[in-house]
């Protein structure tokens, strides 16, 4: 027998709990929603009247943006959910800190919510990644520690006792964070890098974390000096010496690096910083 599943009432929808750090996705994440959408559509192996192996697709981001994706293998003993399969393709390739994850099921589904054993570890290995979960509002971006209240987490010592900081957004529970490849961090540490080139990464004046995505991360202190808005085409040799290059020229490939998409007539920030041990020029 079918059962019709109707939208939750107004007075319905005020009993469900939702997390405080929830907040409506981003456009990086309704990127990610889609990746993982496409990832299900072309792989599931359940047709429209049976069941199937692959029946859910997740998609990961790294802390760099690059987003990786994978399907969920149905067992009777537990085959791994999608959500896991997505963040060991993610290390596999190289990406070690998260920023986001979701699961979309197939049949038009929509985003699925992880199950408690995915929630548990998520807070164990990936305690500030935000996941994307269906609410009463529409899809909502939250903290993974939020999506088990008053959660311990697993080492391989045992369970450790309550920590509030996992319920901290640590987006904005300090200084802005700047993130920085792990290759960066003795030219940054050494003063040979005192400036960043960031395409739709905004920053602002004064403190801020340097955060280095290695594995575990390192965070430097630091203050954001000065920043310029430019065009890819006006930076400057001036520009790359201080990011520890020689050239525009040389400044312009390495950006093409990290962002593929990037044109010259694009806008970039140009962000002079200073760390404790080095002091950044305008």
């Amino acid at each position: 027998m079918e059962c019709s599943v109707l939208p939750p009432t107004k007075e319905k929808a005020d009993t469900v709990y939702v997390p405080p750090s929830a907040r409506a996705l981003d456009d990086d994440e309704r990127e990610l929603v889609e990746l993982a959408r496409r990832t299900m559509e072309a792989h599931t192996d359940a047709g429209p009247d049976g069941d199937g192996i692959h029946t859910v697709g997740a998609a990961v981001m790294a802390a760099d943006y690059r987003m990786f994706a994978g399907v969920n293998l149905y067992h009777f003993t537990g085959g791994p959910c999608a959500e896991l399969v997505a963040l060991g393709a993610a290390r596999a390739q190289g990406a070690r800190q998260m920023r986001c994850i979701v699961a979309v099921g197939n049949r038009g589904r929509g985003i699925i919510g992880p199950c408690g054993r995915d929630r548990q570890v998520f807070v164990d290995y990936h305690p500030t990644m935000r996941v994307i979960v269906p609410t009463p509002d529409g899809p909502r971006s939250v903290l993974a520690a939020d999506l088990l209240p008053l959660t311990q987490r697993w080492t391989p010592e045992g369970m450790g006792g309550l920590d509030p900081s996992l319920y901290e957004d640590p987006e904005t529970a300090g200084p802005p964070i700047i993130r920085f490849h792990p290759r960066y961090l003795e030219d940054v540490r050494s003063g040979a890098k005192t400036r960043t080139t960031r395409f739709r990464d905004p920053a602002r004046l004064g403190p801020a974390r340097l955060v280095f995505e290695s594995d575990p991360e390192v965070v430097l202190p630091a203050e954001a000096t000065a920043i310029r808005h430019c065009l890819v085409r006006d930076l400057t040799d001036e520009d790359a010496r201080a990011e520890g290059l020689t050239t525009a020229t040389e400044l312009g490939q390495a950006l093409k690096g990290h962002y593929p998409d990037l044109a010259e007539t694009d806008e970039v920030d140009v962000i002079t910083f200073r760390t404790e041990n080095t002091t950044g020029t305008a």
